[in-house]
């Protein structure tokens, strides 16, 4: 009697592949805007960057009690002591997130830091990863919850608008139809200040302003950022006059 000669896979061989095969179709047809994990997970690819913004607490780099920036790369590209240098601001923005990954992340990037005030901006990838204004408005509604139950002794929430930029005005529509939502939301919050960015950005021809953004056609250059000093800093200045009295 010869010894059976096994000419196909094991069950267990044929379940490891037919598992291989399956995640890997999540990762390909998950779509824009789609994780491969679970909705309610945060982004594990934020890992390293929220440690970094840890270290900043826990060194002392940020200010307890002080201004918290969150929100994606126009955020951390925004050279915040040259700006407020009277203010005691810190930069806690991750490039390439959207405003759900802060709202996963909020006790680490926000809550910690224990800030009276917080200033956001994101918006503008989410609707450049296809999602819905309603879906981005929803996550800001959910952020401005988690600041009222984990930080009530912050007295201001403030939202940058989205921008206007050459490479995504295709989306614009989109964009300005979320910049109303959020700024409902805003004026029904009464921690909540909407700043709209927009028009200064746009020029007589209502298009946007080239000279205020950097070569990519998206991110802000030196004059861009100037715009949003003007912009942002008597909001800050009345917020700081309101907190010393």
């Amino acid at each position: 009697m010869f010894p059976r000669r096994e000419t196909g896979l094991s069950s267990l061989h044929r379940a490891n592949i037919v598992t291989c095969v399956s995640w890997l179709a999540l990762f390909l047809f998950a779509g824009p805007g789609h994780a491969v994990f679970a909705d309610d997970a945060p982004n594990p690819k934020w890992e390293p960057d929220i440690q970094a913004i840890e270290k900043k607490v826990t060194s002392g780099q940020t200010k307890k009690n002080g201004y918290v920036f969150v929100g994606s790369s126009s955020i951390r590209l925004w050279k915040l002591d040259t700006s407020f240098p009277k203010l005691p601001v810190s930069n806690h923005g991750f490039g390439g997130s959207v405003l759900s990954d802060s709202v996963d992340y909020f006790d680490r990037l926000v809550t910690a830091a224990e800030p009276q005030i917080i200033v956001v901006y994101a918006g503008d990838n989410d609707v450049a990863a296809g999602k819905k204004p309603e879906t981005i408005a929803d996550d800001f509604q959910e952020f401005l919850g988690l600041v009222h139950s984990k930080v009530p002794s912050c007295k201001k929430v403030i939202y940058i608008s989205i921008k206007p930029s050459v490479k995504r005005w295709a989306m614009a529509d989109t964009m300005q139809k979320t910049n109303r939502l959020i700024k409902d939301l805003c004026t029904a919050d009464e921690k909540a200040e909407f700043l709209d960015i927009w028009p200064l950005m746009l020029n007589a021809d209502g298009m946007p302003r080239p000279e205020l953004l950097a070569e990519d056609g998206l991110h802000l250059n030196e004059a861009g950022y100037t715009i949003w000093n003007d912009a942002l800093r008597p909001l800050l200045t009345l917020e700081a006059a309101a907190l010393k009295q």
